[in-house]
């Protein structure tokens, strides 16, 4: 092999394989069977997913003479791709006990000897190492998803297991929430290379901003503590009309995993158990529609995606600087801290292409354009999303009732 890209994507893959294995260790067979809700998805599944990804796309390009693993995964592990042929439904995963856990380590085996094979060999095209890439960072999504979708399952678990003892952290001081001015103007939004990027982050283009404030971090939970406290659940004037009726359907009187142990007390289901609400971290677990409330409520809003982005870029130094690896649960936000925190931050943008945005031909060109409605953006990144995805141009997506990925909020105003 002498193809500089071809041996980086190699190693990689090869690293990527390896974060999601550990992410598994001290599961048990069971832990990687549970569905919790149609939204998430086993760990097994996941395990399988990001394998056939690379068989299908990757490997099947190349070799297509060599039988599938199995020809049945074809289906049982497609997630959305309509254009390679029937799938599984999603709200049924947790009923495949077979394969089994083994079967599906053993499918990874395989997939990771014949990417091994084919990386470590002659030089590949340009195409071919391109959808190398995207597997590699699809790889990577997949990972925070097993920990967001391992934490729905264990919470519904009334032993309230742990997945990992608690860190040991030493206390910080909380930075003071003030609003930074920004003068606006003409501003270049979505990626300019170098490094690899998702397709909804093209092209580049040019957005007209009008002077605004951005939130100097993400709100806390004493200060959502206290939208709580003054009714703000059950004020319909602070509330969009849709999460209006998302907030009384669902009986949503808290985020999502806290509860009241006594009338002054909340804890939370944390992915190190059951724990106190700490006061100084950022709250974590709201939806779109809460976090447009408690804007509301504070006399704010939340930012445009391209306000964010903007703000990100210009505090790239930071934003860019080395973070731990995905962890567990968010932190309170340093004085100094980076825009990118440890929750995602909904902004106030729906989810569409930009100007000049085309998806991909054939099934892969499916990975985010069809998604484009009824989806909000979040941007930043959340404690347990891959540090190579944190860059000013990536953009999150879900829609405006989902709650159980590491969401927050940042004012703007």
């Amino acid at each position: 092999m002498s193809d500089p890209r071809q041996a980086a994507l190699f190693a990689a893959f090869e690293r990527a394989r390896r974060q999601t294995m550990a992410l598994i260790d001290g599961l048990t067979t069971e832990d990687c069977m549970v569905q919790s809700m149609p939204d998430a998805s086993p760990v097994k599944w996941h395990l399988a997913h990001a394998s056939w990804f690379f068989e299908t796309f990757v490997l099947e390009a190349v070799r297509p003479d060599v039988p599938p693993f199995d020809p049945a995964f074809r289906v049982l592990f497609n997630s959305y791709y309509v254009g390679v042929g029937e799938r599984h439904p999603r709200p049924e995963r947790g009923v495949l006990s077979r394969p089994s856990l083994d079967t599906v380590l053993g499918y990874r085996e395989t997939v990771d000897a014949r990417m091994a094979e084919l990386l470590d060999g002659p030089p590949q095209s340009a195409r071919l190492l391109d959808l190398v890439e995207l597997g590699i960072h699809h790889e990577q999504q997949h990972q925070e998803l097993i920990l967001t979708d391992l934490k729905h399952h264990f919470s519904r678990n009334p032993l309230r297991p742990a997945y990992r003892p608690p860190p040991t952290l030493a206390e910080a001081p909380v930075a003071a929430l003030s609003f930074l001015p920004s003068d606006g103007g003409l501003v270049d939004i979505g990626h300019d290379g170098p490094g690899f990027a998702f397709d909804n982050e093209t092209p580049r283009h040019r957005v007209w901003l009008e002077p605004f404030e951005f939130a100097s971090r993400t709100v806390t939970n004493r200060e959502y503590q206290a939208f709580i406290a003054d009714d703000g659940y059950a004020r319909p004037e602070l509330w969009l009309s849709d999460g209006w009726d998302a907030c009384q359907q669902e009986g949503w009187k808290v985020p999502l995993y806290w509860q009241r142990d006594a009338p002054e007390r909340w804890t939370l289901f944390t992915l190190y158990g059951q724990r106190p609400v700490d006061p100084d971290e950022p709250v974590c677990h709201v939806s779109y529609y809460e976090a447009d409330a408690y804007a509301r409520w504070a006399g704010a809003r939340l930012p445009t995606e391209s306000e964010w982005e903007c703000v990100a870029r210009s505090d790239i130094a930071r934003s860019a600087a080395p973070r731990r690896d995905a962890a567990c649960h968010p932190r309170p936000q340093k004085p100094d801290g980076p825009v990118h925190g440890d929750v995602w931050e909904w902004t106030q943008s729906a989810y569409l292409p930009y100007p000049g945005f085309k998806p991909a031909a054939g099934a892969v060109g499916e990975y985010n354009g069809k998604f484009m409605v009824n989806q909000m953006v979040l941007r930043g990144g959340s404690c347990a999303t891959p540090s190579g995805h944190l860059r000013p141009s990536y953009r999150n997506f879900f829609p405006p009732s989902a709650r159980w990925q590491f969401s927050g909020i940042r004012l703007a105003r």
